[in-house]
């Protein structure tokens, strides 16, 4: 762990967010370390791509369990669109969803074939057009498959953390995204979901948030110590 950056005194919680933005992620960056990546597990664009098609109302302990299985089976976009549809189904029924998963992978899989070579594309637009998968999933295979920042994946902790933190009021991800596009630099998106991401699962917990061990309590306009301040 790295030495953490000091909070101007001048900066507090009331401060504007454009202020306090750069400073939220500085600090969640020397806390959590170059380990705050993408939790999938995969060896190419077409396993990132799966996975996170699966990470849908499941966790990733339990997406990377059932992947290890299915990359085994099935070994690329071939594979799964020759796949029987009930073999892809069992071989990922530990999952929410499965079966209208199952079949966006075999659809996803032939369409690969039929229009990309069996290729992954690097456009917004043409993963977008792929069975099951909308802009997050497409945003998280573009940046980590592609080192492409096209946008800023919003989850249930990006979002939950973004309204906490006043970087946004919206409630719908696509407006949150917006917010957050503006409010920081292109280079730093992916470093905005997956510092978020981490510090929503450890301590900005959705019921609970653990504001006594939070780095980023001195900045958080809704931390449990702000509450305590406002009715003193």
């Amino acid at each position: 762990m790295t030495t953490a950056p000091r909070i101007p005194e001048a900066l507090t919680r009331e401060r504007g967010k454009t202020l306090r933005a750069p400073v939220v992620l500085d600090l969640l960056r020397a806390e959590l370390g170059p380990g705050a990546t993408i939790a999938l597990e995969f060896s190419d664009r077409w396993e990132l791509l799966v996975a996170t098609v699966l990470s849908a109302q499941s966790t990733d302990v339990k997406v990377n369990e059932v992947t290890r299985v299915l990359f085994r089976e099935l070994p690329g976009p071939e594979a799964v669109a020759a796949a029987p549809l009930e073999q892809i189904e069992g071989l990922i029924s530990q999952l929410g969803l499965f079966r209208q998963k199952a079949k966006n992978l075999k659809a996803t899989a032939a369409l690969l074939l039929e229009r990309h070579g069996g290729e992954v594309p690097d456009t917004m637009e043409e993963l977008t057009a792929l069975p099951g998968v909308a802009r997050k999933t497409a945003n998280v295979v573009l940046s980590n498959g592609f080192g492409i920042n096209a946008g800023v994946v919003v989850d249930t902790h990006v979002a939950r953390l973004s309204r906490r933190l006043r970087f946004t009021r919206e409630k719908d991800p696509t407006r949150i995204e917006r917010d957050l596009m503006r409010l920081f630099p292109r280079d730093r998106w992916l470093e905005v979901a997956d510092l978020l991401i981490h510090h929503g699962r450890r301590t900005c917990l959705a019921r609970g948030p653990r504001c006594e061990d939070c780095v980023i309590e001195p900045l958080c306009p809704s931390s449990q110590e702000a509450g305590l301040t406002d009715k003193r």
